[in-house]
């Protein structure tokens, strides 16, 4: 197993903390990070996906009594939103008597949707996101360009070979569209929604035009922002957000989109090998999500994300608003190792005086570039963001 960075953020949650929320798409790890998390404690492990275990709870509050002094683990607890309730009375009981901490980790695979059934636990409860292995991770286990092709998600990323890894990605994206979409959304056939969802893969990195993915499936165009709800709610799918900033210049409003990770992208494309992914016209796009969701993943907590674009093409492909005596950080994405900046970087730096300007490129070397601006590899710039 691929050790996680994230492991140490949940024992440190735990220990101060009454409730630990995991969330992350299906296959991500959740369960095995868990696992591994109750290996040295004494704990009790609920799949409520499971009859078995789901029956345990019918009288919640006395099964959950009986186990007061041990971490209880509730895997998929989505399908059981009346416990909250019974949550927050222990979580406050167990306060009152001096044992209000580590008691409950919850594993979710939705992002807001847990979130909002969760409500009653405010103040009780720590939000932590497991996303698919990260650069940093893998990087004495696999090629970067491996990584990048298969995806980070664990079966897909360690398979046998392409052909099996993409495989289980194509099974993967069958599952969500057959079974888990209809499950948190109003349910729509799952061809429709595969459509939805490879047309998101296309504009990989452009603006969303919702009303154009409207006209092309026939569909109002709130039903389809219900679905991008959905797919983002659900991890698979981000929408970055353009830069509010007063400058005085005409700034583009629409988010970006991207499937956020690479792997099921290519496989959403059909793209199975890297030459076949070096050779499409995503290889551009692809490359800088996977840059922006390690990087993201990297970034301490709070970070603000957005990217900046002018009507008359200054742009920034990531900014970052850290604080905390860091700044604001401007990152330009370039796949190649030449790590060359466009004019458009250049103008866009002048328009925001960033405090770092760096160039992510595909390869391991940093060196300067003009202007301040640094070219950086991926892994090493993402260990520079890691907080401590």
């Amino acid at each position: 197993m691929i050790p996680r960075l994230v492991k140490s953020e949940v024992e440190f949650a735990l220990r101060n903390e009454a409730a630990v929320a995991l969330l992350g798409p299906r296959q991500v790890g959740k369960t095995t990070l868990a696992l591994e998390i109750t290996r040295d404690r004494s704990a009790v492990y609920l799949d409520l996906e499971s009859r078995a275990d789901l029956e345990k709870l019918d009288d919640a509050e006395s099964f959950l009594r009986l186990h007061a002094d041990k971490l209880v683990v509730l895997d998929e607890v989505h399908r059981a939103p009346e416990l909250f309730n019974c949550l927050r009375g222990l979580i406050d009981e167990g306060r009152r008597e001096g044992r209000g901490r580590g008691r409950f980790l919850l594993l979710g695979s939705a992002g807001i949707d847990l979130l909002r059934q969760s409500e009653t636990l405010a103040g009780r409860i720590a939000y932590i996101e497991l996303e698919p292995l990260l650069a940093l991770e893998t990087a004495a286990k696999t090629s970067l360009e491996t990584h990048w092709l298969r995806g980070g998600f664990p079966r897909s990323l360690l398979a046998e070979d392409n052909a099996q890894s993409l495989t289980r990605r194509e099974n993967f994206i069958r599952s969500y569209l057959e079974r888990d979409v209809p499950m948190f959304g109003p349910r729509l056939p799952a061809a429709t929604l595969g459509r939805l969802w490879t047309m998101l893969a296309h504009s990989q990195g452009g603006l969303l035009n919702q009303a154009q993915l409207a006209r092309n499936l026939d569909f109002s165009s709130r039903t389809i922002v219900g679905y991008i709800d959905l797919l983002a709610d659900l991890l698979l799918l981000r929408r970055l957000a353009p830069l509010q900033a007063n400058i005085g210049k005409r700034l583009v409003k629409a988010p970006k989109i991207y499937v956020r990770d690479s792997g099921l992208l290519h496989a959403l494309l059909g793209i199975e090998s890297l030459d076949g992914l070096l050779g499409h016209p995503v290889v551009g796009a692809s490359w800088e999500g996977f840059v922006i969701e390690n990087l993201l993943a990297a970034a301490p907590n709070r970070t603000l994300a957005s990217f900046y674009r002018t009507a008359r093409g200054a742009e920034i492909d990531l900014v970052l608003e850290m604080g905390g005596g860091r700044g604001v950080w401007a990152i330009e994405i370039k796949r190649s190792q030449a790590a060359a900046t466009s004019k458009g970087f250049a103008v866009a730096l002048d328009d925001l005086q960033p405090d770092r300007a760096f160039v992510v490129h595909g390869g391991k070397d940093r060196f300067p570039r003009r202007n301040n601006i640094e070219a950086i590899g991926l892994p090493e710039l993402a260990q520079e963001l890691m907080p401590g």
